[in-house]
């Protein structure tokens, strides 16, 4: 087996390890890191479960390698509020409007939102709500996460065909 040794930031922290060649990021970062934020489902990267935002863009961290990683931002749900005793405002929405039952999906869901509102340029709902097409979710019927989408970008149910 190869080890190659890597240097990336997590959630703003900067953390060094020596992984294998092959070790899956969503691995690293659930095993070795202790980011247990990220759910791991399908491990082909169609659920979404394992979505973090490396460099600014939603990825699916089950078909990314760890060593792909080296030198670059990493953002895991665990990083998004400002302090362990608030919530990030799509987190929030997401409370706000029950969108989520067992919770598997939503570190995923709340990762791909992040993703796409976290720029200069404020996406609309009909974005937001495609961006959900990547993502399995089996409990909520995804009518608790639309509401909470159409809340971020300031719509309402009525607005919407």
């Amino acid at each position: 087996m190869s080890e190659h040794k890597i240097e990336l930031s997590i959630n703003g922290r900067r953390q060094q390890a020596t992984v294998e060649g092959r070790m899956l990021l969503s691995d690293f970062l659930r095993v070795d890191a202790g980011y247990t934020g990220v759910h791991v489902g399908c491990e082909h990267g169609v659920c979404g479960a394992c979505t973090v935002i490396v460099d600014g863009l939603a990825v699916r961290s089950c078909l990314m390698l760890a060593v792909q990683a080296d030198r670059c931002e990493v953002t895991t749900v665990e990083g998004l509020a400002a302090d362990e005793n608030s919530l990030h405002p799509i987190q929030q929405a997401m409370r706000d409007e029950h969108a989520l039952q067992c919770g598997f999906c939503t570190p995923g869901v709340v990762m791909t939102l992040a993703a796409l509102t976290g720029g200069a340029e404020k996406p609309d709902a009909e974005t937001l709500l495609a961006s959900m097409s990547g993502h399995v979710c089996r409990c909520t019927g995804y009518q608790g996460i639309r509401r909470a989408i159409l809340k971020l970008a300031g719509e309402s149910e009525a607005k919407q065909p």
